[in-house]
């Protein structure tokens, strides 16, 4: 299984420090969710993991190797990626769509070859996608595309997952179904590291969260340790009902107080 640390990161994006000294450890077998306000420094700390943003001070390692050695085909073999916001621009199908997640594994210029149809057709498979292999993606709904953009990123067959926002639009419905899938991926023995707003999903599927704000992580652990009345108040400025007991955990905010 694949282990990512991180050791006392700090990110700056132009002159201003987005993420502050942060320490964590990712696993294999587990999704861990990040969370946290607008503007935490959540996304900033999945791209620094990734090595898409350079570190200004600490480090950030991918089983032992610096990330800023490994060569960029390496890391994305590694630890597969799902920014957050991706606009389709051209009519592919589904099945050629999802093929380009295979584009680490290739030389320039080379077409994919027995193994990495294989790796398409089990990777749709799991986002359950297979039925959409010829429809547009242009023209497939918001939650079709998202389980679409999924099943690419599970073409790579990396051991690690790092996923942007994945429920940003989808309906309850839609939503539940892409937790599911990322839950099933980690407890399969992938690292599963998902950037979350919705805290009522953190805390049902996540096995370990970490909140952020301002750049620093101010609680980290089990849902039930994080998703504290108090610590809400603290970091969002609401009041919310916490109801972590039973199969169905729930956060509901009721109303901001300051």
């Amino acid at each position: 299984m694949v282990t990512v640390s991180v050791e006392g990161l700090s990110v700056a994006l132009g002159r201003r420090e987005v993420v502050s000294a942060v320490s964590a450890r990712f696993h294999g077998g587990e999704l861990v969710g990040i969370i946290g306000p607008n503007g935490a420094g959540k996304s900033t700390l999945v791209r620094a993991m990734l090595g898409l943003v350079p570190a200004q001070t600490g480090s950030v390692s991918i089983d032992g190797v610096a990330v800023g050695r490994m060569a960029a085909r390496d890391r994305a073999r590694t630890l597969a990626y799902l920014p957050q916001g991706q606009t389709l621009h051209w009519p592919l199908d589904v099945e050629r769509l999802v093929s380009l997640g295979r584009l680490p594994h290739l030389a320039p210029l080379s077409r994919i070859g027995a193994d990495d149809r294989a790796a398409v057709a089990e990777a749709m498979a799991r986002a359950d996608v297979g039925h959409l292999a010829h429809r547009i993606a242009t023209e497939l709904s918001g939650g079709e595309r998202a389980r679409v953009m999924l099943a690419r990123a599970l073409a790579v067959g990396a051991q690690g997952l790092v996923v942007d926002e994945p429920l940003a639009a989808l309906d309850p419905g839609h939503q539940i179904d892409v937790m599911e899938l990322l839950a099933r991926e980690a407890h399969a023995g992938a690292l599963v590291v998902t950037v979350l707003h919705d805290l009522t999903m953190a805390a049902r599927y996540c096995d370990r969260l970490i909140l952020m704000d301002q750049g620093c992580v101010v609680a980290e652990g089990a849902p039930a340790a994080v998703l504290t009345a108090e610590t809400l108040r603290g970091v969002y400025g609401i009041s919310a009902k916490v109801d972590l007991s039973g199969t169905a955990p729930m956060v509901v905010p009721l109303e901001r107080i300051r």
